[in-house]
């Protein structure tokens, strides 16, 4: 299982294979399976929180795909984050770490609330 799938399933509590399919097809390929929960359903906000309340570093998932995936007890080094990149069809350039760091938290807001994740209001302004 890809990273996006480890940190779907992490939020939505399903099986890795489940989230998997959740993730955005290729230019030109089918599209995914339906959401993982009904719209606004999950609140992440809550889950996020209360693990980043068990974390030892001060963590801001809100803003950062790093801390996110800290919070979610997975790999967060580049090395993971330039797969995570791949596997949701980053165009631009993996060396430029900063500019990758906030497509990808975009992206995987974005992805978040298509699968039926509650985000705040807030979420996603960089």
């Amino acid at each position: 299982m890809g990273f996006f799938g480890s940190i779907m399933s992490k939020i939505f509590g399903v099986t890795p294979a489940a989230a998997e399919e959740a993730k955005p097809a290729a230019a030109g390929a089918s599209a995914s399976a339906g959401p993982l929960a009904p719209a606004g359903s999950v609140d992440v906000a809550a889950i996020l929180d209360d693990l980043v309340d068990k974390h030892d570093e001060d963590l801001n998932w809100r803003v950062s795909i790093v801390d996110m995936m800290k919070a979610l007890g997975l790999d967060s080094s580049l090395t993971a984050r330039k797969e995570l990149a791949k596997e949701l069809h980053f165009e631009g350039d993996t060396s430029d770490s900063a500019s990758m760091n906030i497509w990808l938290h975009k992206k995987m807001m974005e992805m978040i609330a298509a699968n039926g994740g509650k985000l705040p209001d807030n979420i996603g302004k960089h």
